[in-house]
């Protein structure tokens, strides 16, 4: 790693162990990973976070996702209150799915995912 550009995250995180916050931490971390965890739900939030869509227009943005699992996240999702689903009393009837400003609440570590993904792809690969 390249202390010029880790040395801050490092020593915050050095601190926080430090200061005996672990085991609350630890909860805090375990909690959001439990409402995140899997492959496929920040993906899913990353696409909603574009507007409202169907269950198929999900789908195609996140590609490589079943039907099943698709459907099985979205409502993980819709408990932890992270998207709303929304059905339209109309023939037939109309599903869609938005983020909600809990979900969007997630926009940093979104964020932060994208960038660390980008240090990580160049670190692993080299582009």
């Amino acid at each position: 790693m390249d202390s010029a550009i880790y040395g801050d995250s490092i020593e915050k995180y050095k601190a926080m162990i430090s200061k005996g916050g672990c085991p609350k931490t630890m909860l805090s971390i375990k909690d959001a990973l439990e409402a995140l965890e899997g492959k496929w739900k920040l993906l899913i939030l990353f696409s909603l976070a574009g507007g409202p869509k169907r269950f198929k227009e999900i789908s195609r943005e996140v590609g490589e996702i079943t039907d099943k699992i698709l459907s099985k996240e979205l409502k993980s999702l819709e408990t932890n209150q992270l998207v709303k689903r929304e059905v339209f009393d109309s023939f037939p009837p109309k599903v869609q799915y938005s983020i909600t400003p809990h979900g969007i609440s997630l926009e940093k570590v979104l964020d932060e995912l994208h960038f660390w993904g980008l240090l990580h792809r160049s670190q692993i690969m080299g582009k």
